[in-house]
C-alpha cells in the first residue's frame, strides 16, 4: 500500500514539473523567443496545454480577473503540494501503515 501511495505522490510530482514548464513555455511564447510555426515547438506547447489546462481552467473561471496576471498554475501547484503531503504523512497514519 505504501509503494501505491508513493507512486501516486511521484505522480503529483511530475504533474507539478509539467505545469511549471507549462507556465515556462507559455511565457517563452508570449516574447516571441520560441516560435510555434516550428511543428516540435507547437507539438509540444499543444500538449503540455491539454494535459494542463482542464485542471487549470475550473480554477480561472473562480479567480477574479487580475489583468494578464494569472495565477491559476500558482494556485493548483499549492493544492498540488497539499494533496500530495496529505497522501505521504496523513493517509498512511490513518490507514494504519505508518507511525
Amino acid at each position: 500500500m505504501i509503494a501505491l501511495l508513493n507512486l501516486i505522490a511521484s505522480a503529483i510530482t511530475l504533474y507539478v514539473w509539467i505545469i511549471v514548464i507549462g507556465v515556462v513555455l507559455s511565457w517563452l511564447v508570449a516574447f516571441n523567443v520560441v516560435n510555434t510555426q516550428n511543428r516540435f515547438v507547437y507539438t509540444v506547447v499543444d500538449t503540455i496545454n491539454r494535459l494542463t489546462e482542464p485542471a487549470l481552467r475550473p480554477i480561472r473561471n473562480l479567480l477574479p480577473n487580475l489583468g494578464g496576471i494569472d495565477i491559476s498554475p500558482i494556485l493548483l501547484i499549492l493544492l498540488l503540494f497539499f494533496l500530495r503531503n496529505l497522501i505521504v504523512y496523513d493517509l498512511p497514519i490513518w490507514l494504519g501503515l505508518g507511525y
